[in-house]
């Protein structure tokens, strides 16, 4: 869990880098940014907001021989061990991200890097570095009065409601690879921010573990019972499934199989399934672990509760309270119409 209301900027460099590929050039400032009272807090909601506006998925830099060899990481070592050098490490890690804009479909841009102080990660004041990048002009009119008579001019600029890229770098878990939020505003190019820049993985830690689990039963769900059962049943199952997430501290792989799945017969169908598709979700071992309470409120939002008809009906389930469609709602076979219905049982209408 993070907060970043209490965060100040301590330090702020800004340098401009263009494609190379089309032999743009790159712009390194000689000195740090001079803020003051009227911008920095205007930059601070630029460079932040993402990220609390965003599910904490967190990464850690990575390397396939050593987390050493990181470019990115090595760079932020030195600033975290000498936070005074980071105007000139800034411009390395310019020059690197500069190395790295090669596609002809990446952008040039302002980049950011900025020295954080009192950041908090899970209840604990840390300090934080910012890489972030602004590529996309908007058109604004600036106005001059000239004797009575305005005068408009277009000109382009950054809209601060939007950032284009950004990471924050937590100075914890230095041997893991550090904890990494990353934001990308581009889906176009975002292999070139978090793999050939940043070069980092998901952490694996009890988040990832909760969403990956999750999206397995959504698609076991789909691929399996829906086929064996119906839409109902489907829903009804990740019904069960996000509840029990809810409801639990730990998860407990034989608890939850117990828990969830009525359908005796699924229970090795669930076992077979996971073998096989395991390895897609990063799943194989996974057993046991402390369900993030976050990772389930955001897979509650994403998973439908909605049975679609092709007579043009839509039959909303209940997340909260799943037996009420237990209790309230039947399926049949019309042997006349030759078609299937739902039977819903209530006692009156409820006002909207």
């Amino acid at each position: 869990m993070i907060n970043l209301y209490s965060a100040h900027i301590a330090s702020l460099s800004i340098h401009r880098v263009g494609n190379k590929s089309k032999n743009e050039p790159v712009l390194l400032s000689e000195e740090t940014y001079k803020t003051d009272d009227e911008i920095t807090p205007l930059l601070k909601e630029f460079f932040l907001k993402p990220f609390r506006d965003k599910e904490e998925n967190y990464f850690q830099f990575a390397n396939e021989v050593d987390v050493e060899f990181n470019e990115i990481y090595k760079i932020s070592s030195e600033i975290f061990a000498n936070p005074e050098s980071i105007h000139e490490q800034s411009k390395k890690i310019t020059k690197y991200l500069y190395d790295q804009s090669m596609h002809p479909h990446i952008k040039s841009g302002e980049v950011y890097v900025a020295y954080f102080e009192g950041l908090q990660l899970d209840n604990e004041k840390v300090n934080g570095i910012g890489i972030f990048k602004s590529e996309l002009k908007q058109d604004f009119l600036k106005f001059s009065e000239k004797e009575n008579q305005l005068e408009a001019y277009l000109q382009q600029g950054v809209n601060l409601n939007k950032l284009d890229k950004g990471c924050l770098i937590f100075d914890v878990k230095k041997e893991e690879g550090y904890k990494i939020l990353s934001v990308d505003s581009n889906r176009y190019d975002t292999r070139y921010w978090i793999e050939s820049f940043l070069g980092v993985d998901p952490c694996e830690d009890d988040n990832f573990k909760t969403k990956k689990y999750l999206k397995f039963c959504q698609d076991f769900a789909k691929d399996v019972v829906l086929p064996a059962e119906d839409k109902k049943q489907e829903v009804l199952f990740m019904n069960r499934a996000v509840n029990h997430f809810a409801k639990n501290d730990n998860f407990e792989e034989t608890a939850f199989v117990n828990d969830v799945i009525d359908n005796p017969d699924l229970i090795p169908e669930f076992r077979n399934y996971k073998s096989e598709k395991a390895p897609k979700y990063s799943i194989e071992d996974l057993t046991t672990f402390p369900i993030a309470n976050t990772a389930v409120t955001a897979a509650r939002k994403k998973i439908k509760n909605v049975i679609n008809l092709d007579t043009h009906i839509q039959i909303k389930l209940d997340f909260i309270n799943p037996e009420s469609a237990e209790r309230f709602v039947e399926k049949g076979w019309d042997e006349e119409k030759q078609m299937y219905y739902y039977l819903v049982y209530f006692n009156k209408e409820e006002k909207s």
